[in-house]
């Protein structure tokens, strides 16, 4: 099962990218001093996108981890 090894760490590294992006795109918005109003809405989208980002790097994690033990 190595086979699942290689797409698990794709996986994880896209699902890490992507939480450097919501980081990166939330303190840029804190540096602009957006409106209170603004800052709530991006701060609601980046929770959800945050969420996806933190099951993928799970779901990834979990494929390693499983193709490790079977391989």
């Amino acid at each position: 099962m190595s086979a699942m090894i290689w797409p698990g760490t794709l996986v994880t590294l896209l699902g890490l990218a992507t939480l450097v992006w919501c980081v990166s795109t939330v303190a840029r918005a804190r540096k602009k001093g957006l409106e209170p109003e603004a800052m709530k809405a991006l701060l609601q989208r980046m929770v959800a996108v945050n969420l996806i980002a933190l099951f993928l790097s799970v779901i990834g994690l979990m494929m390693v981890v499983v193709g490790i033990l079977l391989g």
